[in-house]
């Protein structure tokens, strides 16, 4: 199918839409191990980024119709994230800001591919206010699932919080970072999935242990809760007593830039297509082990055959 057609297609189906930051990322390799205060030879590369962004491309490129709102600066970065992005999502509904800069994120990944320091420059999203997103959620055609993360202000996120609330939406909730997690409401009510990671979850539950974080955010509202932990897998608790921990599949790393977005967009590909939350958990594990193998921040040749193909290697035994 060509872009054209495509397009047309997001047209008349119903799509995941997915809200929030779309940027350009930087990542800086380093070819020797770190020390503080010198110059080091990198391995520099630009790619297309954004948690929501990355998240609707994975979802795009694994099959579904998917629609993203954002917004970007009126300037050569953002044009060319556009461009970079409009292959596999709508992004009709971009709004390009003039005199503003489009959203950018520089990552320094050691010589293992772990990241060292990551610097974001999103002031862009600061100044989305809530009147703009309702103007351009009347332009939304049917809508089959929200995706939103944490990079708009509070009240933006409030007002999606509480619309697909409304409009019986089923909502995922992405968090961002443990500054941004703040962001999110006290009421929760509406998030059918939050997908996190475990130093966020403690931070939005303001508690210590990750089992009464957990309890935390089913008061607060959430209906199942989706925390990474990195090499050390996957918790899921569901509010119908529904809980486990997956381990993580043994892979080599070569770069971890955009395997948590991966991770969120596998999870709602299973979710959304009837599986179970434990094996959607296990297909956001399989994304995220092909996106840790690769050096780009959405896997380049990403299917859904080779999803399932990975899944199917690294969970051999099924879903529930």
């Amino acid at each position: 199918m060509d872009a054209i057609e495509r397009m047309k297609g997001m047209r008349t189906k119903a799509s995941i839409v997915c809200i929030g930051g779309a940027n350009v990322d930087r990542k800086a390799r380093l070819l020797v191990p770190l020390e503080l205060g010198t110059s080091h030879p990198v391995a520099s590369a630009q790619t297309a980024g954004g948690v929501a962004r990355n998240i609707a491309e994975n979802l795009g490129r694994l099959g579904q119709n998917v629609a993203l709102l954002s917004v970007v600066g009126d300037d050569h970065d953002g044009q060319w994230l556009i461009d970079a992005t409009s292959p596999y999502v709508d992004t009709r509904l971009v709004t390009r800001i003039p005199e503003a800069n489009t959203g950018a994120y520089t990552a320094v990944l050691d010589e293992h591919g772990e990241m060292v320091l990551a610097l974001a420059d999103m002031a862009i999203y600061d100044a989305v206010r809530s009147e703009w997103l309702k103007q351009r959620w009347r332009e939304l055609g049917p809508i089959s699932a929200v995706v939103l993360d944490t990079n708009f202000p509070p009240d933006v996120i409030s007002w999606v919080i509480g619309q697909c609330r409304q409009e019986r939406l089923p909502l995922c909730a992405v968090t961002v970072s443990v500054p941004k997690v703040k962001r999110l409401p006290a009421d929760l009510a509406g998030v059918m999935w939050l997908v996190t990671n475990q130093a966020e979850a403690m931070a939005l539950a303001g508690k210590r242990r990750l089992d009464d974080a957990i309890e935390s955010l089913f008061r607060f509202g959430v209906e199942t809760i989706v925390i990474t932990r990195g090499a050390e897998g996957v918790v899921y608790a569901t509010r119908k007593g529904k809980r486990g921990t997956i381990a993580a599949p043994a892979i080599k790393v070569i770069d971890a830039t955009g395997a948590g977005d991966a991770f969120a967009a596998g999870f709602l590909y299973g979710v959304l297509n009837g599986h179970s939350v434990k094996d959607a958990c296990r297909l956001g594990m399989s994304n995220a082990a092909l996106t840790l193998q690769t050096a780009e921040t959405v896997h380049p040749a990403l299917t859904e055959q080779q999803l399932r193909a990975a899944h199917e290697q690294y969970f051999r035994e099924g879903g529930e």
